[in-house]
């Protein structure tokens, strides 16, 4: 209670800082909700209430037998989703969504059917609820959000739910509703532009046509005599069946930002969207932190091509690696690739304080990540990408120290107890270790791409040397243990890596300096290697220390 008090007075004698370091807000509730098997329950209950309002509603023909078959599919839905989706049926908001925007595209349907069954509106004929009602929208929300594996799972079962909305099972409704949402699913494998979308709808609505030809939704048609069709009518029923492909991918890009906010989802757009370089963080990082800067972008491109390589979210991984090292704008000048020439700050301290300084560079990324209102996912990887490592420079430094001053000790007859240990946990970042496989790979290329700067001429088996040694460093660390990546995939991430590092350090032949024009002879000096290593204090710590 009497915390704060205590804090002042601490910080009046110089003994506590004034700052407050941010800390996420977990909402108790909201975590309790969402693992909570109630909750679940709750709304499986709700979706089959709305199932029961949708089939009870409006006149047709054993209602209570066509509501037994939605509850067999229901049943059959929520074992699949617990079986072939576990992590999604394990979230309660993931279920909430899934099962969510199914329901609302079956109120729709229901709405659009009874709409053009009932003759109120003469532009609205019967034959043209199969036209347009939004086949794909479920699909594609499901598939853009949470993957192609969700897509084919709303487009499957939204089908056999709209075939028993009216009584008997309708199969045109069934097949067109089938082959629509697996094309929207086919046509969005990986959306990074909201214009493929777009092209998604016109796909959908092409499917939608073709369907409705072939199943005479369209026509009728006489192909004996042209005359006697309605080309007016047809060209509207083409126009209504193409064009509903194209709106509902027009109202699903709508919906997108909204249902991300809401269920803490970030698809391919909005990673892409939050790419931009002209970020704050990023341009204060340019000109306080110009190395750690440069050292962003070339972790970036080896961290999006290895994601590329073993069918991670390569965008995801670009993105968290700009911001991986953000936490070096509060003491920038501490950090190997800031440093100035003229000197090196770690000269006048401890090692043990040098490690605490680079250390706490993830703790200040996490605070000025939520500061700024970074993605979570930024501030996961900013928390893992050092996992549980170990500061070596510093660490083999501070036990230099130690062995001089034992033997120092000896000579002024020192005891050993007056001789402070040197304590490994003390140079160990706090982690976690990664938790995903992108959080892997930023890790793995944090740390090969802070080590290549330390080779000195690189050659395709020194970069590759430097590679598997980096990884295997790490695996025997045990820092990749609660990843997912696997042993055939991390050989992939050290071939990507050696790839992309060999095309980046690349030598340049040295070029002669031109002869003075007044053709007096002269010495012919070639210009240095243009790889050869940035000088750099003397006593300055290899960059892969940091």
């Amino acid at each position: 209670m009497f915390d704060f008090r205590k804090r002042a007075r601490l910080i009046k004698r110089g003994l506590a800082s004034r700052k407050t370091r941010r800390r996420r807000q977990r909402s108790e509730l909201a975590r309790n909700l969402e693992y909570a098997p109630y909750a679940k329950f709750l709304i499986f209950a709700a979706f089959a209430g709305g199932l029961a309002f949708l089939v009870f509603s409006g006149q047709q023909a054993e209602p209570t037998k066509n509501f037994v078959i939605a509850l067999l599919v229901l049943a059959t839905a929520i074992t699949q989703l617990w079986i072939n989706q576990p992590k999604s049926f394990a979230q309660s908001s993931r279920i909430l969504l899934i099962f969510g925007v199914i329901l609302v595209q079956l109120a729709v349907t229901k709405g659009l059917l009874v709409i053009c069954n009932s003759g109120d509106y003469w532009f609205l004929k019967p034959e043209m609820g199969g036209l347009i009602t939004p086949y794909a929208f479920a699909p594609l929300v499901l598939s853009v959000l949470l993957g192609r594996h969700h897509g084919l799972y709303a487009a499957f079962f939204v089908s056999l739910w709209s075939s028993v909305l009216f009584g008997p099972i309708d199969a045109p409704l069934l097949v067109t509703s089938l082959i629509s949402g697996f094309t929207a699913v086919s046509l969005t494998l990986q959306v990074r532009r909201r214009s493929k979308l777009i092209r998604a709808g016109i796909g959908v609505g092409l499917a939608i046509w073709l369907l409705s030809l072939t199943f005479g939704l369209i026509g009728p048609i006489t192909l004996l005599s042209s005359v006697a069709n309605d080309w007016g009518m047809i060209g509207l029923q083409s126009a209504l069946a193409i064009g509903n492909g194209i709106l509902t991918a027009t109202l699903v890009g709508g919906a997108l930002p909204m249902l991300e906010h809401l269920f803490r989802i970030t698809t391919d757009i909005s990673w892409l969207e939050a790419s931009d370089l002209n970020h704050p963080l990023l341009r204060r990082m340019t000109i306080e932190a110009p190395g750690t800067y440069h050292h962003s972008l070339v972790v970036a491109n080896l961290a999006e091509a290895a994601a590329e390589a073993i069918g991670a979210n390569a965008t995801l991984c670009r993105v968290c690696a700009y911001f991986h090292d953000v936490g070096k704008l509060v003491k920038p000048e501490y950090f190997t690739e800031n440093m100035s020439f003229e000197r090196n700050p770690h000269d006048d301290l401890a090692p043990t304080m040098s490690a605490l300084i680079i250390i706490a560079h993830v703790k200040e990324g996490v605070d000025l990540a939520l500061k700024y209102k970074l993605n979570q996912r930024i501030i996961d990887i900013i928390q893992e990408h050092h996992g549980t490592s170990l500061v070596r420079y510093f660490y083999q430094r501070a036990l230099q120290q130690y062995e001089d001053a034992r033997a120092g000790g000896k000579i002024m007859k020192l005891r050993e107890d007056d001789i402070p240990d040197v304590r490994e946990e003390s140079f160990r970042y706090s982690g976690p270790k990664p938790q995903t496989r992108e959080s892997a790979i930023v890790s793995l290329a944090d740390t090969v791409e802070s080590a290549s700067r330390s080779l000195e001429k690189p050659t395709p088996q020194k970069i590759e040397s430097m590679v598997n040694e980096l990884i295997e460093e790490r695996i025997t660390d045990r820092q990749l243990d609660d990843c997912d990546l696997t042993l055939g995939e991390l050989k992939v991430i050290a071939e990507r890596f050696r790839f992309t590092l060999l095309m980046m350090l690349h030598s340049r032949i040295a070029y002669p300096k031109p002869t003075p024009k007044t053709g007096t002879p002269r010495e012919e000096v070639l210009r240095p290697d243009v790889m050869a290593a940035t000088r750099r204090p003397a006593t300055a710590p290899p960059v892969s220390a940091a």
